[in-house]
């Protein structure tokens, strides 16, 4: 009668105990590999590229307003800077 149980008991420590040296082998093998180093450069170089567009796209936008300026003062338009525009930014202070 207890024969079956011992039977069922070490059968299940035993796949618990495989599952156990399978989940450390596993951890293990992750620790070793270089898996979030890479991560974190890859996310790295990806921010930098970022920044870097940003910047270029800032440049970019900055010398296209002063094109529009000096084409606008040529025309004899008044050209007055960014801040002094009369819409204002939509609400009251």
């Amino acid at each position: 009668m207890l024969g079956p149980l011992i039977g069922k008991a070490a059968s299940t420590v035993v796949t618990g105990v495989v599952g156990v040296a399978a989940w450390n082998g596993v951890k293990k093998a992750y620790d070793r590999a270089p898996v979030r180093e890479a991560a974190v450069r890859v996310t790295e170089v990806g921010l930098r590229g970022v920044r870097r567009a940003e910047v270029r796209a800032e440049s970019a936008r900055l010398a296209m307003s002063d094109v529009v300026a000096e084409a606008k003062d040529r025309m004899g338009e008044d050209v007055r800077p960014p801040s002094a525009d009369a819409r204002g930014h939509g609400h009251d202070h």
